[in-house]
């Protein structure tokens, strides 16, 4: 499991984030948990394998908003106390 964060400069409001969100489901299609912040100017979801930065980056730009950089990283699921 990866978690990648995407930053992403122009979302104004929560339709924006809805957008964003939107494009990424679109450039990875096994994405889970995938969330958009206007405030942090990013976005991050989860997804089995390694996410294609350069597909998230078109999809981000196509639909309009400014792709300041992406990573990928393993993702540990902690447990209820960890």
């Amino acid at each position: 499991m990866y978690k990648t964060t995407l930053k992403i400069d122009g979302m104004m409001c929560g339709m924006c984030e809805a957008h964003v969100c939107d494009a990424v489901r679109k450039a990875v299609p096994d994405a889970k948990k995938v969330k958009a912040s206007r405030s942090k100017k990013e976005a991050t979801f989860l997804s089995e394998d390694k996410a294609d930065i350069a597909a998230l980056e078109a999809a981000i730009k196509e639909t309009g908003y400014d792709f300041l950089g992406g990573e990928s990283e393993p993702y540990i699921k902690r447990g209820l106390f960890g």
